[in-house]
């Protein structure tokens, strides 16, 4: 292996924590839903209003979420059975990437096409 394929080796193994973490949070429908989180405890079609997604998609997000060990899911046993989500403390964790990413964007990235 040649020197720079050394160097390339390093830099990836140095990347890797950043890139796992990002294969579990860096999708548009996790980070919606985990920034919604921040808010609090929400039911199923709160998450879906407030996110816009399909009720598959977020579905899906909520069980990769769940996998991850970022969000946790509670069935309410009274009728109607309600499905809550929160974050775990895992999830927790993330509050203050996420604030350091938004003072990030607002300070670096032209925002005035997105809405909040």
């Amino acid at each position: 292996m040649s020197s720079g394929d050394e160097d390339l080796s390093e830099l990836n193994a140095a990347a890797c924590p950043t890139v796992h973490s990002l294969d579990a949070i860096g999708t548009q429908w996790r980070l919606n839903v985990l920034h919604d989180l921040q808010e609090g405890e929400k039911r199923f079609n709160e998450l879906k209003r407030s996110t816009g997604a399909s009720s598959r998609t977020l579905s899906q997000t909520l069980d990769t979420l769940t996998e991850h060990g970022l969000v946790d899911e509670r069935r309410a046993e009274a009728a109607p059975i309600a499905v809550y989500y929160r974050l775990t403390e895992k999830g927790e964790a993330l509050q203050p990437v996420f604030k350091e990413l938004e003072a990030w964007a607002t300070e670096h990235m032209d925002l005035s096409d997105h809405t909040a």
